[in-house]
């Protein structure tokens, strides 16, 4: 499991700053290092609002920043870190406002990316790579396990919740109908969305025909608001949108039945709490970062926006190459999102990789 014969590793700086989806999925990384280095302090440097849903990760010290912003950000943390000195650090974001962060972390080893996956210039900023690959995300963060001698995985996450939380969530669910479809319209990136009238259908049909119950999730930004007022100007259906701390939502999703929604950091939420997630792919591949453990629901267009947006017929790398476009979202049809409801919902088609 471990080479015996590496030097022991007592302190881990790991940086992963954002973004909540990868975020969580960073999370196993942390639990396999936990597990078999159990001697290694893990010091965790990370942003909001990512730090706060996995806030009071057992084991780990966190370091939370602002997003560097200038010449001085870089100062300012380079002073706080001045006093330490660590065995390990682990570069897990290759880009410009993290790469200028390494310089300022002292460590005896600095890991990062592969060439594939390293961009801004990250390799500069590190000593050693971890090995290439056209991984999904999660694997290519256990990668910085594999690098350190480390040959078995955790995937687990455990993240917290306090009773507060769990009582919100009760709340809002405990008169609901069974089953519960939890559905997240938008993505932080808008070219990722689904169609408005789709999901407007999906709802119509999940509702009348199969008594389900809709609640609509979302974040705080004006771009989520805009998606869900769309969609409740045709139809009705409970409203969380903005309105549930990262935590909150956390535990809605544990309490429900089924998420659907598009490549997004609630499509992880829902893997850390072992909700089934069917995601709608087609501007990023579900094997590079689809939910983990659901990725045999996801419905991929990916392949078809590749011919049809990229105009080729086959992506070496699909790990950094996605299909941009407006309307890529458009090639997933109503239908097969419509037969994948049914399958999970009433067939019990929940299956994990």
């Amino acid at each position: 499991m471990i080479n015996p014969t590496q030097t022991p590793i007592r302190s881990i700086c790991l940086v992963r700053l954002s973004a909540l989806g990868d975020v969580l999925m960073f999370v196993p990384l942390i639990r396999t290092l936990q597990y078999y280095l159990p001697e290694a302090k893990l010091t965790w440097v990370i942003s909001r609002p990512s730090y706060d849903l996995v806030e009071n990760l057992d084991g780990v010290e966190f370091i939370v920043i602002d997003k560097p912003n200038g010449i001085r950000s870089y100062w300012d943390f380079k002073r706080s870190m001045s006093a330490r000195t660590f065995d390990v650090l682990i570069a897990a974001q290759a880009c410009y406002r993290a790469n200028f962060l390494y310089p300022c972390i002292q460590a005896k080893r600095k890991i990062g990316y592969d060439r594939v996956r390293a961009k801004d210039f990250h390799w500069l900023f590190i000593d050693e790579a971890i090995s290439a690959g056209c991984d999904h995300t999660l694997d290519g963060f256990l990668k910085f396990a594999e690098h350190l001698g480390i040959s078995r995985h955790r995937i687990a996450w455990d993240i917290p919740r306090s009773e507060e939380d769990n009582a919100w969530a009760n709340q809002h669910l405990k008169l609901c109908k069974r089953p519960i479809l939890l559905i997240n319209p938008a993505s932080s990136k808008p070219e990722r969305t689904w169609l408005i009238e789709h999901y407007i259908s999906v709802i119509r049909t999940v509702q009348e025909k199969w008594g389900v119950t809709v609640i609509l999730t979302g974040g705080p930004t004006a771009y989520d608001r805009e998606v869900a007022d769309q969609i409740l100007q045709s139809v009705t259906c409970i409203d969380l949108v903005g309105k549930t701390k990262p935590k909150q939502l956390l535990a809605v999703i544990a309490g429900a039945d089924l998420m659907l929604c598009p490549d997004t950091g609630p499509s992880h939420m829902a893997v850390a709490v072992g909700t089934p997630v069917i995601a709608l792919h087609a501007v990023t591949s579900s094997w590079v970062s689809g939910p983990y453990t659901f990725r045999k629901l996801a419905i991929d267009y990916y392949p078809t926006a590749i011919q049809k947006i990229l105009n080729t017929t086959k992506e070496k790398n699909i790990w950094g190459t996605h299909a941009h476009g407006k309307n890529t979202m458009a090639l997933i049809p109503l239908e097969d999102v419509l037969d994948k409801l049914a399958k999970v919902l009433f067939v019990g088609h929940c299956e994990k990789i």
